[in-house]
């Protein structure tokens, strides 16, 4: 019988939450051990999750020998820190998205990765949910022509959350654009590559966090048009557009559980539900990696990390979107 993977969770929130779901779901990992600031947050997450041991300190949990690969869910602000201080113990990491606030927090990071030898991920989730994979191939085999527009948004309504909270405080590397116009950035990144040039505006919040920005993404033979906002909802629908068809992802694109294809007057729906939350997908390619012994992915490797990090960093530069910490 293979030996499982075992994994430590650092930084307990709701996302953490939905992440332990779903490693539980996939065969050969097991939840060696939590840690968050405090113990009892960490022994209750444990319970819920069959985690074998729960710390009160992230060093604690670095310091375990029973975890192989660490999952980082801090607030944004802590990912690189977090993810240095791991590989520096011997750890493989996957980080949640964005891995660095910026472009040069993600080269520090790939730095050390390298140095102690560690597999090290940027946890970008909808890179390998089955809907995203299939319409990448359709595009890559000229199902659709050559793609001229891509479309992509992704709001909801944040502004009655608390200012101290993730989302609306500058500390912690608040706003749209880090936590969820990554998205539709990546979307267009992916299928595009990178832009020839930007054009993007943004509107910010009374605590100085950025909570609306759109974008023009410019290619020699294609347009990307793109939005992130916290001031209401959108509908959150993908558009691949080319000379012969085009794709729609459904609804809550970055989590599809289908696609469109309209070639001509003939639409094609497909299904293609996925397990627990979604995040099975991610977790999967993580360990075939580890198993073969590579120490990043071929599907969002290191240098794919470095690139939607200098977009984003680009876009913010764009809109004067800075945090205090910067300064």
């Amino acid at each position: 019988m293979e030996q499982k993977i075992r994994w430590g969770i650092i930084g307990l929130g709701g996302i953490a939450q939905k992440f332990a779901n779903d490693l539980n779901l996939v065969e050969g990992a097991v939840i060696s051990a939590v840690a968050s600031r405090t113990l009892e947050k960490a022994e209750v997450f444990a319970e819920q999750h069959h985690a074998k041991n729960a710390y009160g300190s992230y060093e604690a949990l670095l310091a375990c020998e029973e975890v192989d690969v660490v999952y980082i869910a801090t607030p944004h602000t802590g990912h690189k820190e977090w993810s240095i201080k791991a590989m520096d113990h011997g750890k493989h990491v996957l980080c949640e998205k964005p891995m660095g606030i910026d472009r040069q927090d993600i080269e520090e990071m790939v730095s050390v990765a390298k140095k102690n030898n560690v597999f090290l991920m940027e946890a970008l989730w909808s890179r390998f949910n089955p809907s995203i994979r299939k319409a990448k191939a359709l595009v890559d085999d000229g199902t659709i022509g050559d793609m001229g527009y891509l479309h992509a948004d992704f709001a909801f309504y944040a502004l009655d959350r608390p200012e101290e909270g993730r989302l609306l405080n500058p500390d912690l590397g608040g706003g749209s654009l880090l936590d969820i116009g990554i998205y539709p950035v990546f979307l267009a990144y992916l299928f595009l590559g990178m832009p020839a040039n930007i054009k993007s505006t943004s509107k910010f919040h009374k605590t100085g966090v950025e909570i609306q920005t759109s974008m023009i993404f410019d290619y020699p033979k294609a347009q990307a048009i793109l939005y992130s906002g916290l001031t209401s909802e959108s509908k959150m629908e993908a558009e691949l557009s080319g000379s012969k068809g085009a794709l729609f992802l459904n609804r809550q694109w970055h989590i599809a559980q289908g696609y469109s294809l309209k070639i001509g007057d003939v639409i094609e729906a497909v299904e293609l539900p996925t397990p627990g939350y979604g995040y099975t997908y991610e977790i999967e390619e993580v360990h075939s990696c580890l198993q073969k012994g590579r120490l990043q992915s071929d599907l969002w490797s290191h240098q794919n990390s470095l690139d939607l990090a200098g977009l984003l960093e680009e876009i913010r530069v764009l809109n004067g979107v800075k945090f205090p910490f910067e300064q």
